[in-house]
């Protein structure tokens, strides 16, 4: 294998989000120092550039006289459905460790001047253990996470694109990627890494969508985890909610207390409406459910009937029609000089009248309430007093992802996934328990490999396996170096069919022809896709991921409704047998709600040759609380009895 460049390390980081550097900080704190990071853009993915009105993070309460501990902690995580115990019982262990190492690395969480960290209550939350840094949180933490990376010396190989794991289906051995400063040079394209370890940070496969919060540059590559054996779990749980279109972010919070106008017009800006009056007879009503969307911001099936999340189907429902849809900060809505806030529920006029907003129009009442949020659009070149904002109903986070184990290890040994691309989350989650969980996971994945797999990777098993990946990669890149460009054409489809079958609003017939189409994409991909240059290479694999993480994700969906599954979460499937809560919808809206029958269940989906199999197990129970002193000191002193 004289042409190809060969690393050899004994941990592999794919990912260099917050989760990607907080793994590689600690295998180097912890005594594996022979470790790298490979990523395709230092600087792009979620982490770095996603946010929101005010990005939460979710630990332990650390302030005031509120009572809390870690068991209370993991029963709420557990009480989100779906949910292994041992996962909760360590993400809320490790979430007082994980915060207080980023408030030590540099991170500027708010804490009063007797030192408390202070919170507030984020969503499915009882006590008050959210915190913030403002919107941009997760970049604070992924910036003081590689300040620190860099200065214990961690290489980093950027601009190299994983697109195979090294994996016989029950060990991982390595990783083939491709070098996207070379793709010109066929000599050059390519580098593989042998690695006892391969820890799997890339995210959600945000590019499965077209409607999508997620920044552009952020497209996952959980494909490459399903390829190498591993399982998928809770893949059917996402959350979905109200973004702006340009730039992609979130319009939680402020945005929505403010009461903007929403406005739809036709593809070409004109035939302006203000189309919640259409549903809305009570404006009071409407402008209710707006205020609630700033705290209820992803769409949730059990607030449509007389919840908020109606205002989510509605918006919906006018971008179906081809119209554009806008929120408009400018003028009140019904274009009064001012609104009537005695019509307001006691909560929206309250909090109105507390943050001394009662006045003017919702942009006057944003900058009162909350000046960065205009200042943030400002700094993305729109200025929301001379223009409408687009927004979506758009893919935000997926819950599901990579079946993990107490280490966060896949089935397939020594492959590693942590942060949005291990599905630890259930169907409903705190707000801001991503963030801590992706510090948690990369922890106990870095104490495993530290304790238990620090040794060399086996280079002729990884030789084995390299070969045919090499001459699979080769083949492909010959076959997709063409004349002209079909790529884009068929990214654009295959993000349409997932946006259309499988996102918030989901029919078992859609599901049905979108996975027959996505299978159909896959088996005649070598002879479809084409690019005219080989800088178009590293979308030709990205794509194959998305095709294939859409098969299971679809699968996973179907297996869902036949199961008998029910509308919950982010999710409302139709069901004929059920009940439309307003007869103004359409019928596709005729839903019935999930009762919890499978809360203690998870559903797990893997590939099995050319088959997906879905299949239920029974939820991890959380482990017994061991807290006698000497006996867990005893473990923790004799070497490994922990692990």
């Amino acid at each position: 294998m004289e042409d190809i460049r060969i690393f050899t390390y004994n941990s592999v980081v794919i990912g260099s989000g917050a989760a990607g550097f907080n793994a590689a900080g600690r295998l180097h704190q912890y005594g594996q120092t022979d470790t790298v990071i490979v990523t395709e853009r230092v600087n792009n993915g979620t982490s770095r550039n996603t946010g929101s009105d005010k990005q939460t993070y979710y630990k332990l309460t650390l302030s005031g006289s509120d009572s809390d501990s870690v068991r209370e902690m993991t029963a709420s995580l557990f009480a989100g459905q779906c949910v292994d115990g041992d996962n909760a019982l360590c993400e809320a262990a490790l979430s007082v460790p994980s915060f207080l190492r980023l408030v030590e690395l540099g991170v500027p969480f708010p804490r009063n001047r007797w030192g408390e960290y202070i919170g507030y209550k984020t969503d499915h939350d009882p006590r008050r253990r959210a915190t913030s840094v403002g919107p941009y949180t997760s970049r604070m933490m992924t910036e003081a996470l590689e300040r620190s990376v860099r200065a214990q010396g961690v290489p980093i190989y950027d601009h190299m694109q994983a697109i195979r794991l090294l994996s016989d289906g029950r060990r991982v051995r390595g990783v083939l990627c491709l070098d996207l400063d070379h793709l010109d040079d066929p000599r050059e394209r390519f580098a593989a890494f042998c690695a006892e370890n391969v820890v799997l940070a890339t995210g959600g496969p945000a590019g499965m969508y077209a409607d999508s919060v997620y920044p552009e540059g952020h497209l996952g590559a959980t494909g490459l985890a399903f390829a190498a054996g591993a399982h998928g779990q809770n893949l059917t749980e996402w959350q979905y909610g109200l973004a702006s279109v340009h730039p992609r972010w979130n319009v939680s919070g402020t945005y929505m207390q403010v009461l903007p106008r929403f406005v739809s017009t036709d593809r070409d800006g004109g035939n302006a409406r203000e189309f919640l009056y259409d549903f809305f007879s009570n404006e009071g009503e409407m402008l209710s459910n707006v205020f609630l969307k700033g705290y209820q911001w992803p769409f949730d099936v059990r607030k449509v009937a007389g919840g908020s999340s109606i205002i989510d189907i509605l918006v919906y429902l006018e971008s179906r029609k081809g119209r554009r849809v806008f929120l408009d900060f400018r003028t009140n809505p019904g274009g009064r000089a001012e609104i009537d806030y005695s019509a307001l529920t006691d909560e929206a006029r309250t909090y109105l009248e507390k943050g001394g907003a009662c006045f003017g129009t919702p942009l006057q009442r944003l900058r009162k309430m909350n000046e960065p949020a205009v200042d943030f659009y400002a700094g993305k070149g729109v200025d929301l007093a001379e223009e409408m904002l687009e927004i979506a109903l758009c893919a935000q986070h997926n819950n599901g992802g990579a079946a993990v184990n107490a280490w966060w290890e896949s089935c397939v040994e020594g492959l590693f996934v942590v942060g949005e691309a291990a599905g630890t989350h259930g169907v409903y989650r705190p707000g801001g328990s991503a963030l801590n969980a992706g510090q948690a996971g990369s922890t106990r994945a870095a104490q495993w490999i530290a304790a238990r797999r620090s040794g060399a990777p086996d280079r002729k098993a990884f030789d084995e396996l390299l070969n045919p990946a090499l001459d699979e990669a080769r083949t492909l890149c010959g076959k997709a170096l063409g004349e002209r460009n079909t790529l884009h054409p068929l990214w654009e489809k295959a993000a349409a069919r997932m946006s259309i079958a499988g996102a918030a609003f989901r029919r078992r017939e859609s599901i049905v022809q979108a996975l027959g189409e996505t299978e159909m994409a896959l088996d005649t991909y070598e002879e479809t896709v084409r690019v005219t240059g080989a800088a178009g290479l590293a979308q030709v694999f990205r794509l194959k991921d998305i095709l294939l993480c859409q098969r299971v994700y679809l699968s996973a969906m179907l297996h869902y409704i036949d199961h008998g599954g029910k509308s919950r979460g982010s999710a409302l499937y139709s069901d004929p047998d059920g009940s439309r809560p307003y007869s103004s919808l359409p019928e596709e809206f005729t839903y019935s709600l999930d009762k919890g029958n499978d809360a203690g269940k998870v559903q797990e989906t893997w590939l099995d040759g050319e088959r997906v199999i879905s299949a239920w197990r029974p939820v991890r129970p959380i482990p017994e609380d061991d807290d006698f002193f000497e006996n867990v000191w005893r473990d923790f002193r004799e070497t490994g009895n922990i692990f």
